[in-house]
């Protein structure tokens, strides 16, 4: 009896070893160098900008007289790139700048590995000051979303004007979050090494279909993009630091200490950040504007850019 549940023990132990084995060797992905991205996803108008110890990637489009430019701060896992349907709309009568945040897209991981919301907020007021902006129209999207109205209240005099889509920021219990959020958060080694040596393309699809109000609208070349800038050098330790280091606490109380013309946009399918979220910002900010976009989800600028684009040019003619 012994015997056989020594032998049951170890070909229970073969079997998963043997899948470890496999899922490894099928999802492998090693890193690749900013000179096997640059080609394809930083053509003109990209430019790499040495600002905060980084090299940042940015993209400055649109007339230089603006006086209040908008900067545009992608979320998690995300790039520069998602914002391209919004730069498009506005740039014939904006300057529109839009970077990679420290270990996303090609700007690449901070050399002292620090990835605070602190740090971020540090990141964007040295890049304005590098690009010898003194004031903008600050937006941003889930985790931008939370960098930029932290950097509103930190920086007063630097933000003109808010624009929160889908922002982070309360402490939420997400109604569904994709696989690939969870794993770099889990604790161990393993788990660890895992999320910084293999990126499964179906769990990065799946993560994308599930923040999506319509998952059909998820392209290949949207998928494609994420693989490759998310294995530039660095970027997936980076990713697992902003995890262990979150540093976000109880700052949401301060949210009401923002005294700025605001736009709130919100997906009414967004099931990372749940809508009540958009409530709550719209109460505690006293001037502020909501508008809810039916049937999207947690991207609204790059599932629909040409809808919710729409609600940014009707707030940007407000005095």
């Amino acid at each position: 009896m012994v015997r056989r549940m020594l032998f049951g023990a170890f070909g229970l132990l073969a079997i998963l070893s043997l899948s470890a084995a496999m899922f490894i060797a099928t999802n492998w992905a090693p890193e690749l160098s900013l000179a096997e991205l640059k080609t394809r996803w930083a053509p003109p108008p990209s430019t790499f900008l040495n600002a905060a110890g980084l090299s940042v990637h940015l993209r400055d489009e649109g007339p230089r007289t603006d006086p209040a430019p908008i900067v545009l701060l992608h979320g998690m896992g995300s790039s520069l790139h998602a914002w391209e349907g919004w730069a498009q709309a506005l740039k014939a009568e904006h300057r529109v700048v839009r970077f990679d945040l420290p270990g996303f897209g090609l700007t690449g991981p901070s050399p002292d590995g620090i990835y605070t919301t602190e740090r971020d907020v540090s990141t964007v007021i040295a890049v304005l000051d590098k690009l010898g902006i003194e004031r903008c129209v600050l937006g941003g999207v889930s985790l931008g979303g939370t960098v930029a109205w932290r950097t509103a209240l930190a920086h007063p005099s630097r933000v003109e004007k808010l624009i929160l889509v889908d922002s982070s920021g309360y402490p939420i219990e997400p109604l569904s979050q994709p696989i690939g959020y969870r794993l770099p958060g889990l604790p161990g080694a393993g788990t660890s090494w895992l999320a910084e040596n293999t990126l499964p393309r179906f769990l990065v699809v799946q993560g994308m279909r599930n923040v999506f109000g319509d998952p059909a609208k998820v392209t290949d070349e949207m998928v494609d993009r994420t693989v490759e800038l998310t294995r530039l050098k660095g970027n997936r330790r980076a990713i697992v630091e902003r995890f262990r280091q979150d540093d976000d606490g109880d700052f949401y109380l301060r949210i009401p200490d923002l005294k700025l013309p605001t736009l709130i946009i919100w997906g009414t399918k967004d099931r990372l950040v749940p809508p009540e979220n958009a409530y709550r910002f719209h109460r505690e900010i006293a001037d502020s504007k909501l508008v809810m976009f039916d049937g999207l989800g947690h991207a609204p600028e790059e599932e629909d850019p040409a809808r919710s684009v729409q609600a940014v040019k009707e707030f940007l003619k407000l005095n």
